[in-house]
C-alpha cells in the first residue's frame, strides 16, 4: 500500500488556485479529509482530486431551437 502525497494548506491553495483561507474553511467545515500529524493540517492529494471531481459541474448541451418544438 503506497501513501497519498500529504499536502499543506498552502500547496491545496496553489492547486486549486485559491487563497489559503478556503483549504482552511473546507477543513473546518470538515468538507475535505484531512490529517493531523502533531500541531500542522496535511491534506492528502487525493482528497483533492475527491473535492475536485465531486465539485465538478459538466456543462448542460441545448438542443436546437428549431427541434424543441412550439411551446
Amino acid at each position: 500500500m503506497t501513501m497519498d502525497r500529504l499536502l499543506t494548506v498552502q500547496e491545496v491553495a496553489e492547486r486549486l488556485g485559491t487563497g489559503v483561507r478556503f483549504p482552511r474553511r473546507l477543513i473546518e467545515e470538515r468538507r475535505i479529509t484531512f490529517v493531523k500529524v502533531g500541531r500542522h493540517v496535511r491534506i492528502p492529494e487525493s482528497a483533492v482530486r475527491a473535492f475536485v471531481a465531486a465539485n465538478t459541474v459538466e456543462p448542460v448541451t441545448l438542443r436546437p431551437l428549431a427541434l424543441r418544438g412550439a411551446a
